[in-house]
């Protein structure tokens, strides 16, 4: 495999979580720089693209295996050179909250998201992936000593589930069928078991290094992928050899795109912009992937899948946007990335 020649960033101030924690300082008002600019672009392109190129993948790949090469190979190619770059050996706590939450993130809702685009269009896929931002607070609220959302958060989650509701409700609804209600009920287990990986990974202890954390995620979380494969006879189906070059071609975009490029760009604007900018990603990524899908895939832009975007992704953004005094808590309130 060829070195990575790519460039991390500068590390964040020592934070506890990895792929999910928002709360790395950034300073207040930061104005956009080109290069800020840039990272958001990254994001916002690239990882809404991330949900087709899954979409490809799965035509060739079995999915579990398809999520388990990505996150694996992250893991195999970051680790040793995070742990030579930063010095940083990780403790067994840091492994166990790594496991639990590589299992969360990756195992259940990568591989889910992965699993249900065999039958689900990756656009409407990554909207139903949004509802991140809402079940994060659903658990938040009902964990022990949980916090109760207010009255705009809760009026947001209503309209959100209202917006699931189109998309899988009625069989005719504005002379378009609905989405596959298993295709779409497993994305909706994906995103829960997103948010509750988010929410431990936040309580939870991983090293100061974010970037190291993923990589303990990824060798955990992929390690886990595969052992779900064998055990649901995807490794019988497994025939790289026979693979198309558009298959590989999605690993590698997944791969180096959306892990590599796209994580270091997240962890550039959560370190040099604000909290309310930077959770723009979560529903900026739906629209960009419901565009790629429709202009390289045919996936149909029908009216219930506008209307229920429209929906979505207006509560999306009134769960995310809600003030809060305390600038920590703001940033605790940024969905997990929906593709990392």
């Amino acid at each position: 495999m060829p070195r990575l020649t790519y460039n991390f960033p500068e590390e964040p101030a020592p934070i506890k979580s990895g792929i999910a924690n928002g709360g790395a300082r950034r300073p207040a008002g930061s104005s956009p720089t080109g290069a800020v600019v840039l990272s958001f672009g990254l994001v916002y392109v690239l990882w809404g693209a991330t949900f087709f190129a899954m979409r490809i993948g799965v035509e060739s790949f079995p999915p579990l295996i398809l999520a388990g090469m990505r996150h694996l190979s992250v893991g195999l190619v970051l680790y040793p050179l995070l742990r030579w770059r930063t010095g940083i050996r990780p403790t067994a706590e840091h492994w166990r909250t790594a496991a639990v939450t590589g299992a969360l993130l990756l195992m259940i809702g990568n591989g889910g998201v992965c699993w249900a685009e065999q039958t689900v269009p990756s656009g409407i896929a990554a909207l139903l992936v949004a509802t991140v931002a809402l079940w994060m607070v659903i658990v938040d609220w009902v964990r022990p000593k949980g916090h109760r959302p207010s009255a705009r958060v809760l009026f947001g989650i209503v309209l959100g589930f209202a917006g699931m509701v189109i998309l899988v409700g009625p069989a005719k609804l504005g002379s378009s069928g609905r989405v596959d209600p298993v295709g779409a009920g497993v994305l909706i287990a994906a995103s829960l078991a997103w948010a509750c990986g988010s929410l431990y990974s936040k309580h939870g202890t991983l090293p100061s290094s974010p970037m190291l954390g993923v990589a303990m995620q990824g060798l955990c979380g992929g390690a886990a992928l595969w052992i779900a494969a064998l055990f649901g006879g995807e490794i019988g189906r497994f025939h790289p050899a026979s693979a198309p070059l558009r298959a590989w071609m999605a690993v590698g975009y997944l791969f180096v795109f959306g892990s590599c490029i796209g994580f270091t760009a997240y962890l550039y604007i959560l370190k040099n912009s604000t909290a309310a900018r930077v959770g723009t990603y979560a529903f900026v990524n739906p629209v960009v992937a419901l565009l790629i899908g429709w202009l390289l895939g045919g996936e149909a832009l029908t009216p219930r899948t506008l209307l229920a975007a429209a929906v979505i992704l207006t509560a999306v953004v009134l769960v995310i946007t809600v003030p809060h005094r305390d600038p920590r808590e703001a940033a605790d309130r940024l969905p997990a990335p929906g593709e990392a």
